[in-house]
């Protein structure tokens, strides 16, 4: 990668081991240093320019240099630089953005709860269902049910409820009993001549004979994304979410809504549960809810989760769970400061007016030799990438095309994100008319090249 032994990027290699990275193949290539950030754009330490089309992992709303989150993070640091809520104990920004939160929720909820990730969020409502569970006295009923290409993080309890090969391969999954289902996903695993209604009724029926199958009174709980984000930015068909919650209804199942990537504004409303109409008994929110400056996460559950949690509490003496920086104060009011500015700036009804302008570019290349589909809902699509239409095929090898694709994009100056062979789209809702139009440009231009660079061969007569 370099002969500059002091070099940061030598010094990367020799000292930083990488999440999501392939290990052994960085200590041949290298990283790619981020210097420093503007808006939706971020610059490596050579000066190069991006278009940061991930908003660096689904997740920075309000763009890469926003003054106003510094100043709120530094003016609570000077006041009050952290705090605990364990045992009876409380400060205002968390009291603050526990208010907002419950305000702003799609459907009735009661309390929140907070974390640092994502995955804790996760593995703070899986813990929370079971302790219910044991509450009300059905110590059977904790079995959960997830989707095919889900994504619900990577710690220890989170990676068994995700549902992709990378994420269980040789590490060893303790969460027993979970349930998988068919992704929504029509274009790949609809039947031919299958309407978007037909397939959802499809699925919906393949979750209602598993849950007769199993014995509802041993299922917990159904854990799914509005919209499936690393498992390839999956757009539930139509009827899909309302099919589902109506199983999930008449067998007394919770309903969690993994709003990690779809919440505050990214599916062109407030929520991916908005969008579906969906009324989830738990939210679990991350990523925007902070533009990521600080980690920041929380759930939300409704007095159906909370009331017999709150009884067993009382029972045992104490909820014995909670994080260090639960409710941090400096997080707290960065995130207060972040949620006032995506209204104020009226960032949700930007996300749903340039998500359409970005999928409608995104259409523009629905003919290019190695488009299979573009999907996509708000400021989130992905880009199915093919060498054979007609198959829906891409290389040999899953994940070459996606690999070889986001290479050339990389060196056109845009970020994306290679999910096997789609590639991801989902920049930061502050994006403007003309910095979309300028994503789609590099887009082309990196699709061009990699074609330039396939061998005949690899595409059909």
């Amino acid at each position: 990668m370099t002969d500059k032994p002091n070099s940061p990027e030598a010094r990367d290699i020799a000292y930083h081991l990488h999440p999501y990275t392939n290990a052994k193949k960085h200590l041949e290539d290298g990283p790619l240093i981020i210097d420093r950030g503007e808006g939706v754009f971020v610059y490596d330490n050579n000066g190069k320019q991006y278009i940061e089309a991930m908003a660096g992992l689904w997740s920075v709303a309000l763009g890469f240099n926003e003054k106003r989150l510094v100043k709120a993070a530094t003016e609570q640091m000077e006041k009050l630089p952290y705090y605990h809520t364990f045992t009876h104990k409380s400060h205002g920004p968390v009291i603050e953005l526990s208010e907002r939160l419950i305000g702003m929720a799609p459907v009735p909820m009661s309390k929140a709860f907070f974390t640092n990730s994502g995955s804790e969020a996760i593995d703070t409502a899986l813990k929370l269902i079971w302790y219910r569970s044991n509450a009300l006295g059905k110590p059977e009923k904790k079995k959960i049910i997830v989707r095919n290409r889900a994504y619900h993080g990577v710690t220890i309890a989170g990676a068994c409820l995700t549902s992709l090969p990378a994420n269980h391969k040789s590490f060893d999954l303790i969460v027993p009993d979970v349930l998988r289902m068919t992704a929504p996903h029509h274009w790949r695993e609809g039947l031919p001549g299958e309407s978007e209604e037909e397939f959802a009724t499809r699925l919906a029926k393949e979750l209602e004979d598993t849950i007769l199958a199993e014995g509802p009174e041993t299922i917990a709980a159904f854990f799914g994304e509005p919209v499936q984000g690393a498992g390839g930015v999956i757009v539930p068909p139509a009827t899909y979410w309302e099919k589902v919650q109506a199983i999930l209804n008449k067998y007394d199942i919770l309903l969690v809504a993994d709003e990690v990537i779809c919440g505050f504004g990214r599916t062109g409303t407030m929520f991916g549960s908005t969008t579906y109409e969906m009324k989830p008994d738990i939210m679990v929110m991350s990523k925007q809810l902070s533009s990521s400056y600080l980690p920041a996460s929380a759930l939300m559950i409704n007095d159906r989760v909370f009331e017999p949690i709150m009884e067993e509490s009382g029972r045992i003496g104490t909820l014995g769970h909670g994080y260090t920086a639960s409710g941090h104060p400096v997080v707290a009011a960065v995130a207060l400061e972040n949620l006032k500015i995506i209204e104020e700036r009226d960032l949700v009804g930007n996300a749903a007016r340039m998500g359409e302008r970005l999928r409608n570019g995104l259409d523009t290349l629905a003919d290019h030799p190695l488009v299979g589909e573009v999907r996509g809902v708000g400021l989130i699509a992905a880009v199915e990438l093919v060498t054979d239409k007609a198959k829906k095929t891409a290389l040999e090898t899953p994940g070459a095309l996606g690999a070889t694709v986001n290479a050339h994009l990389q060196e056109a100056g845009l970020i994306s994100r290679a999910m096997v062979d789609a590639l991801a789209f989902c920049p930061p809702l502050i994006i403007s008319e003309s910095e979309v139009d300028d994503l789609i440009s590099r887009f082309r231009m990196g699709l061009d090249k990699a074609l330039a660079g396939l061998p005949k061969e690899a595409l059909p007569a």
